[in-house]
């Protein structure tokens, strides 16, 4: 280590200053240029943060580029930001179609449908969800099913966590003993867990319903709605979800939502637990369980119905 010595008379008097600084290591430059480069704040800050550890006589200039880095990253989510508010409605819709069917020969012989599309539009201050789902299935020339749903669901955000959400949802099953189901919803959500890896809102509220029974009878009643949306991404090319058709999370953590809607007439319980295996870039199998549970359903039907399904999902 060099230092600067300034002599001066008697000899006795000698003062030491303090040795010159040497540029950041091009390594150490390089490392940091790479973890900006990857688009990863967390990554960012621990290699900022072990950048000035291991290279205490440059933590000046290190934080520097750190400021020249939440300087940019601030002007890039401000013009995000501008971005979304100014983008017309059919611009920035993000999605999934699902598509899956089977067919069997020989002793017996089935043929089987399943689709769906989902569509979220996120805005700075409000999210919109559509999602339509139809189920169709043969069993030696005889339909066994034959189920469509759609459900189109605002929101309206109040912080980072907290939301108001709207609910219009249609559902078909003549099999369970009803030909059309409309169920309205309003109430508040709450983003419980969002984590990098794991994301869960809640929501409740009142709801009403109109059942159009396949007997030719109907009914209306005031009800309560309890959801639940849950996505893990368990590993880098793998994520559980548990949820039931109805919500669709903004960042696509989940793929739907629990609902159980209590009302006078009957109580109905919705729910999915989902599997997402990535396969090739946007292109990913889905293996879910549905189960679907009416507590008073019309004379002769079953109170609960379930279905497995393997389909393909092309996220867009």
């Amino acid at each position: 280590m060099l230092y600067k010595i300034v002599w001066s008379f008697p000899l006795t008097a000698i003062s030491l200053v303090s040795p010159a600084h040497a540029a950041l290591p091009e390594p150490v430059k390089a490392m940091i240029d790479a973890a900006i480069e990857s688009g990863k704040d967390a990554e960012v800050q621990s290699v900022f943060k072990f950048a000035k550890l291991t290279n205490p006589d440059d933590v000046a200039e290190i934080d520097a580029m750190l400021a020249v880095y939440t300087a940019k990253k601030t002007q890039l989510a401000a013009a995000k930001k501008q971005e979304q508010m100014e983008a017309p409605f059919f611009e920035n819709w993000t999605g999934e179609g699902e598509l899956g069917g089977f067919r069997n020969t020989g002793n017996s012989s089935n043929v089987g449908l399943s689709g769906g599309i989902r569509l979220a539009k996120d805005a700075v201050k409000w999210r919109l969800n559509f999602r339509a789902r139809a189920d169709y299935q043969r069993s030696n020339g005889v339909t066994s099913r034959e189920q469509y749903a759609a459900a189109l669901e605002p929101e309206y955000k109040i912080d980072d966590r907290l939301f108001v959400y709207g609910l219009a949802q249609y559902d078909r099953d003549q099999f369970q003993g009803f030909s059309s189901r409309y169920t309205i919803s309003g109430g508040i959500g709450y983003t419980v867990i969002n984590e990098k890896d794991v994301k869960l809102n809640l929501k409740a509220g009142p709801a009403w319903r109109l059942t159009e029974f396949t007997d030719g009878g109907s009914d209306s009643s005031l009800a309560g709605l309890i959801g639940l949306d849950l996505g893990w991404q368990i590993a880098k090319n793998l994520k559980l979800t548990q949820g039931a058709g109805a919500t669709l999370a903004s960042d696509a953590q989940s793929l739907t939502s629990a609902n159980v809607i209590f009302s006078s007439g009957t109580n109905t319980l919705t729910a999915t637990t989902g599997l997402d295996a990535k396969i090739y870039g946007k292109l990913k199998a889905r293996f879910s369980y549905v189960i679907e549970h009416e507590t008073n359903p019309p004379e002769g039907r079953q109170e609960t119905d379930t279905l497995s399904r393997a389909t393909l999902v092309y996220d867009f």
